[in-house]
């Protein structure tokens, strides 16, 4: 809801991006208990600081470049070593901070560094009883946003009443665990933010995580099925829960989990794993046709192609399983055994025999991210002096790039964008359409799909309000926009197969009752 506000809010499309680091805040108090506090600033306000153009980097971000640096996570970096660290990152700015209680008033204070300028700019203060630590947190959030964009105008009342609620008792304990040396100790730690808050999905994810990196398969299961499906962080669940079943040999659950991650965030290392699991399950072609998707987006991944020459030599087919193991040698030259491998295969009266395929286990949604918004940072620079119309048909056109690899949600911020900048473009309402619809939300695609069709006649929409109509049970509507979209191209083949289903369907409707 947060993120829906501030987009709601924002003054005019944002013509610059920024990347942003939040660094843990220094702990001027003298009271015990108090230093796990330093490490939740940057929790809550990564999150409250969430904005169509600012990219804020994670903790794992921070602690890669902590232990580049041979930084130990828990040191308090001077402010030269802060520089260098936000200089690796290539951050825009960092937030620096400090907090104090002087056992009835909580109080801290925040300044964003520009890295660019190298300058502090005006310190923000808040304060209350410590009780109200998060309420805090996300006040300190909002004046940070409004000090690195004026021209937000979402209130401060507002934006802190739209952020999701956080029981303080379980965010301890969740804070606790992210910081926690030892498997039992996270483990302990996230059950008890797990018993305060059921619901608490960061907390069931860190939590399945613990187990799994434990090898305690079974309750990293039970952990990840926990999350949310509609919580962003269910991707990264089931791509672990998904992990957990291969290991544990469910290979049908394995298959499922990483499917639902594939229709959500298609990422190579996840079409590898679904290839794998599906040639576990005897499905040796789609196996093939998956693995072939993994090599496609990322070809210099000596494992995908190994997995996907394995792949084809099952399904026999020995020649392009040989052109893929020699791209696999020639990113792994070092392995003699594959040399043998394939010599085998080049000889027809030899059944050589084949190696076990190789699961991915690392899930990097956030390099992904970093990269898709240091490619839209790039492309805004340069669209920032070009008008309106313009500007908006390159989001509707990225939108359709990113639709095409399965990057939904993605596509769907592309064609907001469009919208928000020209508002009468009908392929961008017909674009967000197809968005919702992928996320189910069906008044808004139907709503979408309408306003495009509002604009300009063209089939896209027609043939979304056709297949909600057929899902609704309504043939006859469903007819009438498939027979408008043909009068468009007769020979559309979406909109043949769509005239076909709704055929079946009205021929279903026209069976008579039986006596």
């Amino acid at each position: 809801m947060l993120l829906g506000l501030v987009r709601a809010h924002a003054q005019s499309p944002a013509n610059s991006n920024d990347t942003i680091i939040v660094l843990p805040f220094e702990n001027g108090s003298g009271a015990p208990g108090l230093q796990w506090i330093s490490e939740a600033f940057p929790e809550i306000l990564s999150q409250r600081l969430s904005y169509p153009s600012i990219y804020a980097l994670t903790r794992d971000d921070r602690l890669r470049a902590y232990d580049q640096a041979g930084i130990p996570a828990q040191v308090q970096p001077t402010r030269a070593t802060i520089y260098r660290l936000v200089e690796q990152m290539d951050a825009d700015y960092v937030v620096l901070g400090r907090y104090t209680f002087d056992g009835r008033t909580f109080s801290t204070s925040a300044q964003l560094l520009d890295m660019h300028r190298l300058k502090l700019l005006p310190e923000s203060q808040e304060s209350g009883a410590l009780p109200d630590l998060i309420n805090i947190q996300t006040a300190l959030a909002w004046d940070l946003l409004r000090s690195l964009r004026p021209g937000f105008l979402l209130d401060k009342q507002a934006f802190s009443s739209s952020a999701p609620p956080i029981r303080l008792d379980a965010f301890e304990h969740y804070i606790r665990g992210i910081t926690a040396t030892t498997t039992a100790e996270k483990v302990q730690q996230f059950h008890e933010a797990v018993r305060f808050n059921p619901t608490y999905n960061e907390a069931l994810l860190h939590l399945g995580r613990a187990y799994f990196d434990d090898r305690q398969y079974d309750q990293a299961v039970a952990a990840f099925a926990q999350v949310s499906t509609t919580d962003p962080l269910a991707r990264e669940a089931n791509f672990y829960l998904g992990l957990s079943a291969y290991y544990l040999g469910d290979f049908s659950r394995a298959q499922s989990a990483f499917n639902f991650v594939a229709m959500r965030f298609p990422l190579p290392e996840v079409y590898n794993n679904l290839g794998v699991v599906t040639g576990r399950l005897g499905d040796k072609q789609t196996s093939a046709n998956y693995l072939q998707k993994a090599v496609q987006a990322d070809s210099s991944d000596a494992d995908y192609n190994f997995n996907l020459a394995v792949a084809l030599a099952q399904n026999g087919d020995g020649q392009d399983a040989i052109h893929f193991f020699n791209e696999y040698l020639r990113l792994r030259p070092e392995d003699k055994e594959m040399r043998v491998l394939i010599s085998g295969l080049s000889d027809p009266s030899r059944a050589p025999k084949l190696p076990v395929q190789r699961i991915k286990s690392n899930y990097d949604e956030n390099s992904f991210r970093q990269l898709f918004f240091g490619i839209q940072a790039a492309a805004e620079e340069r669209l920032s002096k070009t008008d309106p119309l313009t500007h908006a048909q390159f989001h509707v056109s990225r939108g359709h790039e990113l639709l095409a690899q399965g990057f939904a949600a993605e596509a769907q911020k592309e064609f907001r964008e469009a919208i928000s900048l020209n508002s009468a473009n009908p392929e961008a309402h017909a674009g967000l359409a197809r968005t919702l619809e992928a996320d189910n939300d069906l008044a808004g695609a139907r709503a979408e799909a309408e306003a495009a069709l509002r604009l300009k006649v063209f089939i896209d929409p027609l043939l979304l309000l056709a297949r909600l109509d057929l899902r609704d049970n309504r043939a006859d509507a469903a007819a009438q926009s498939v027979d408008r979209a043909l009068q468009l191209d007769p020979a559309n083949s979406s909109a043949l197969t769509l005239k076909r289903a709704v055929a079946a369907k009205l021929a279903e409707k026209a069976q008579p009752l039986p006596n």
